[in-house]
């Protein structure tokens, strides 16, 4: 579950997805507009490029 943050003050406005949400931060006022990039951004890998990983996997 990802979690929507204030840009301005960092409080937790709200967990879940969003593919276009326009949210006004109670705390210090600030417009925050959060809007999905792509389903399955993870997914979307350049050909050939494999993950990268950590020393102690090697």
């Amino acid at each position: 579950m990802q979690e929507i943050r204030c840009g301005g003050c960092n409080r937790l406005l709200a967990k879940g997805s969003a593919v276009d949400l326009v949210i006004k931060c109670p705390r210090c006022h600030t417009i925050n507009h959060v809007r999905a990039m792509s389903p399955d951004q993870e997914s979307q890998r350049a050909p050939g490029m494999e993950p990268s990983r950590a020393k102690s996997d090697l």
